[in-house]
């Protein structure tokens, strides 16, 4: 009995996704619960798999295409022998080894030939870790595989030079659309300060070792600005708000997105209720986002809602720069790098770690008067961060 194999609900706000990578060919058996097919959506990539076990038949659906809930992408053959898994010839085997997505993909990135790898997960799957480990050994010149020769169209005019072209992924043309949509929509301005960083700098340096022993977890800069932008959400509640037609939702909750570089594109995870959490669980739940993007690991409801962002374009040496809204929230604030320079200090010039911020809003909303003195207050808490466990 013919099984279909559909898309699945993919979330709040997700209405279509693009066919990545079949996991399995037609004619292979599979397993219940066996990934057939990776979708990518918008925000994260989704695996559908087998309700259950038969041999895959007819494949409705190509890599590329795209796709929308409840589209049929393949039917099972319920009926036939599960046991064909095994009967699969050897070169089929060969060409499409069974590994896990994120294998998969590592193993495309890097060159590697998935037949060469052992797998140490079930029933014979090639991991992550098996990629990696493989990637570590040492190889013999017979053994290393050549490497990828990237797919290049010759120009018309000019032989000798050439193009690459590469299919968008679902997530950066999602991104490209938002980013030209919140321009397009809000009425973004940008306002910015610097703050010294010296007190910050020296409660880490002093409490670093001891809160990593308590904790288990590093004591970042990203939970001091968490804090300090609560404050200035309590202080100022229409940056912790949005627009509904006519109407401007205040929220009393504060769920902060964490913007974070992934290679499909930008990701902004949220850390929920950031209110009510100590800064070691703001750094464990804020590391263990970021291993989820490393790992692709995300799910949609890591990245649902948020009412306002944080981005720390410093990490990548950034000095200064003009963030822009996630729609519908109103405000997102810009971390940069930190900078020794000359400032003045009672009449004195001193040499301090200093940090530009900036401050993204939607003036629709929210008034030039408020958005200075939000960013003000965001200062005032980095740089006496004491007052952080008072007023937070």
């Amino acid at each position: 009995m013919p099984i279909e194999v559909r898309v699945p609900v993919l979330g709040e706000s997700v209405v279509e996704a693009t066919v990545g990578a079949w996991l399995k060919r037609e004619g292979e058996a599979v397993d219940a619960g066996e990934s057939l097919v990776q979708l990518e959506t918008e925000k994260v990539n989704v695996d559908v798999a087998a309700d259950q076990a038969g041999v895959l038949g007819q494949i409705s659906r190509r890599e590329g295409e795209t796709v929308h809930p409840g589209d049929v992408l393949a039917v099972i053959d319920a009926a036939a022998r599960t046991d064909q898994k095994n009967e699969v010839s050897p070169s089929v085997e060969t060409e499409r080894p069974h590994a896990s997505p994120v294998a998969r993909r590592l193993a495309e990135e890097h060159g590697v030939d998935l037949a060469r790898v052992e797998g140490t997960g079930t029933g014979g799957r090639v991991t992550r870790e098996d990629v990696e480990r493989h990637l570590g050994a040492p190889a013999t010149a017979a053994e290393s595989p050549p490497p990828p020769t990237p797919s290049v169209i010759p120009d018309s005019q000019t032989p000798d030079r050439r193009e690459k072209r590469t299919r968008m992924s679902r997530r950066r043309q999602t991104v490209a659309q938002r980013l030209v949509e919140a321009q397009r929509t809000a009425a973004m301005l940008t306002t910015f300060n610097e703050a010294d960083m010296s007190a910050i700098m020296e409660i880490r340096a002093r409490r670093r070792e001891a809160f990593q022993k308590r904790h288990g977890v590093g004591l970042g800069y990203m939970s001091f600005f968490t804090k300090a932008v609560i404050g200035a959400l309590i202080a100022f509640p229409n940056l912790n708000a949005e627009i509904r037609g006519d109407e401007i939702v205040q929220k009393t909750y504060y769920d902060i997105g964490i913007a974070v570089g992934a290679e499909g594109g930008l990701v902004v995870p949220v850390v929920r209720d950031a209110d009510r959490k100590s800064f070691a669980e703001l750094e464990r739940e804020i590391a263990q986002l970021a291993d989820k993007v490393r790992n692709n690991t995300l799910t949609l409801d890591d990245l649902r809602g948020g009412t306002f962002t944080i981005t720390n374009g410093g990490v990548y040496g950034s000095l200064l720069s003009t963030p822009i809204l996630s729609l519908p929230q109103v405000g997102i604030l810009g971390m940069h790098k930190i900078q020794q320079r000359p400032i003045a200090v009672d009449g004195e010039v001193v040499i301090r770690p200093m940090m530009y911020l900036a401050l993204t809003y939607d003036h629709r909303i929210v008034d030039g008067r408020e958005a200075v003195q939000f960013l003000v207050r965001v200062k005032e808490l980095v740089e006496d961060p004491t007052s952080l466990l008072l007023d937070v």
